[in-house]
């Protein structure tokens, strides 16, 4: 994986890290189903008049937006809305990485080498280092809501290479078509209409402005940006490399949460962190031995060379 695909890989995670915080102020004035709704309807209104088919399988378009854009984030934020703090559910939803190289090391056949299955452990063990630390701040529903919402992000992670766009940022725009409505409407069933249009009625009030912010930035720059880059980078490199950096996502997860809302991080959630970085490290970089060139064919010393 080159290096330009590794910091871009870096500045997602710093995205979507940042886009837990942002998710947090905006369910303080939206119901959770129909905030993921009213995200996807935003852009998906403009992909339908501007934005050209990325030209791939209806399938693949249906299968990345049932996982990445309904299941992952109506979990997310059904976990969040009763009670997963942001740096927390940062980091729970990063099982999506494992998650990922199962399934694709079953449903696409992706070899997985020892050193990027070790890399993913350190990675694994840093994460549960930082779980030990905040077991006791959420209960187990949330937790197992945001990990549904792992396993939908890792489903729409294969689909998104299956599907093999011929522009990914035009996948990811027109995946946002797939859940404005079912998530609309499982609104109106679970949360009522009142509460819907209580939302919408008062967007633009000061109090809703750190909602509408967050939605913003949750629409640009978590979605836009950072679904877009992501998906270009499963596209021209394994799964298997790729998904491994989304375990960064809970360091800039639980850093902007202690700068933003407090949340100050314990020495085991930046000991945690750092593990996660190394286990990262490990997991994408290519290690290929180097190559023991016989001493017959090795070039003569040349006079200059030799000289100096």
């Amino acid at each position: 994986m080159p290096l330009r695909d590794r910091l871009l890989a870096g500045l997602v995670a710093l995205l979507w890290g940042v886009n837990f915080v942002a998710i947090h102020f905006s369910l303080e004035h939206y119901p959770p189903f129909f905030l993921v709704g009213l995200r996807f309807l935003v852009l998906a209104i403009p992909t339908v008049l501007f934005v050209k088919w990325p030209g791939v399988k209806v399938r693949w378009l249906l299968g990345y937006g049932l996982g990445f854009g309904i299941l992952q984030f109506a979990f997310l934020y059904a976990g969040m809305a009763t009670g997963m703090p942001p740096g927390l559910a940062s980091l729970v939803l990063q099982a999506s990485a494992p998650f990922t190289v199962v399934i694709a090391a079953v449903w696409l056949r992706e070899r997985l080498t020892l050193v990027q299955g070790g890399g993913i452990l350190i990675a694994v063990a840093g994460l549960g280092i930082i779980a030990a630390e905040r077991a006791g701040v959420s209960a187990l529903l949330p937790v197992i809501l945001t990990l549904c919402g792992a396993l939908g992000w890792a489903f729409g992670n294969v689909c998104s290479r299956q599907a093999n766009p011929v522009s990914p940022l035009g996948l990811t725009l027109w995946m946002s078509v797939v859940p404005p409505i079912p998530m609309i409407a499982l609104s109106l069933v679970f949360e009522g209409p009142e509460r819907v249009w209580t939302s919408v009625a008062t967007t633009f009030t000061p109090e809703a402005l750190p909602a509408v912010i967050g939605l913003l930035y949750t629409v640009v720059l978590g979605t836009i940006v950072g679904s877009g880059i992501w998906v270009t980078l499963m596209k021209r490199n394994p799964s298997s490399r790729v998904a491994p950096f989304s375990m960064l996502v809970p360091v800039a997860g639980f850093l902007s949460a202690w700068l933003i809302l407090g949340e100050v991080p314990t020495a085991g959630d930046l000991l945690g962190g750092a593990v996660v970085v190394a286990g990262v490290l490990v997991a994408t970089l290519v290690w290929r031995p180097r190559a023991r060139i016989p001493a017959d064919l090795e070039p003569e010393e040349s006079p200059t060379a030799a000289a100096g």
